[in-house]
């Protein structure tokens, strides 16, 4: 699996080696923890002292790092400026000349921001130590239907893919001799011959893949083989049940306890 069609980082840890439904069910616990723990510092503490150490123990330390704060800090620098000036009926701790930063509005800013790295986090470990392939094999082992399966890991591979296609697009428009580097108004002009073929590719793409699908017996029904073989331990099939429970729990106590 390149990473050229999808976000997975090739790595020999104990993490890739877990089931997918395994990680899968943990990116599912920390998307809920992101959103249910009360307060600022339990996310700020379950990204620090869990996420990034287990983004260690699997050596996609650097690659987790890059997407996270590519998603998470123009948010976060939004989240601060636009809350903390423009909340309603605050108490100034800042002052800027005309304007000031409300303290509740810090508040909310620092606890969404915690939200958004837990959750965003989550969700790239799981990404970046999940093959796409095993992932659709697991849940079509588990009776999922072959039509999401292949939705959910088309969704995964899209961005990849796009980016992909895109630079190969800009390459080739450089070749010929078009300037897509400059000022705003030099890459607005870049847009246009490089958005038509990336739309009309992606098309073809659609098509081509689809082909595929149907050479392979995608809509055949009854059971199918695969040369893939995946390990799933005892520990592992007691693990995933705790875990959803840990999930429910985390939501029955965002509605009736914090």
């Amino acid at each position: 699996m390149t990473s050229s069609l999808s976000l997975y980082a090739p790595r020999e840890s104990g993490l890739h080696r877990l089931h997918p439904l395994t990680k899968l069910t943990s990116a599912l616990l920390g998307v809920v923890a992101g959103i249910a723990l009360p307060g600022v510092w339990p996310n700020y503490a379950v990204f620090l002292l869990l996420l990034v150490p287990l983004a260690a123990w699997a050596r996609v330390l650097p690659d987790f790092g890059r997407v996270v704060i590519k998603i998470a800090l123009p948010f976060a620098l939004s989240l601060f400026v636009i809350q903390g000036l423009f909340w309603t009926g605050g108490t100034p701790v800042v002052e800027i000349g005309p304007l000031s930063f409300k303290a509740e509005g810090l508040y909310f800013a620092a606890k969404t921001t915690g939200r958004i790295l837990v959750v965003m986090g989550s969700i790239t470990l799981f990404v970046l130590t999940t093959r796409p392939d095993q992932l659709m094999i697991a849940l079509n082992q588990r009776g999922i239907p072959k039509t999401f399966t292949y939705v959910l890991v088309s969704a995964i591979q899209l961005v990849p893919r796009f980016q992909a296609k895109a630079n190969a697009i800009l390459d080739a428009q450089r070749a010929r001799g078009l300037e897509t580097e400059g000022g705003f108004v030099q890459r607005i002009r870049a847009l246009l011959p490089v958005s038509i073929p990336l739309v009309l590719g992606s098309i073809v793409d659609v098509e081509e893949r689809s082909i595929a699908l149907e050479a392979r017996g995608f809509s055949h029904e009854g059971p199918k083989t695969s040369y893939q073989v995946l390990v799933d331990t005892p520990i592992q099939r007691v693990a995933r049940p705790v875990m959803m429970l840990g999930a429910v729990a985390l939501i029955v106590g965002a509605i009736f306890v914090w």
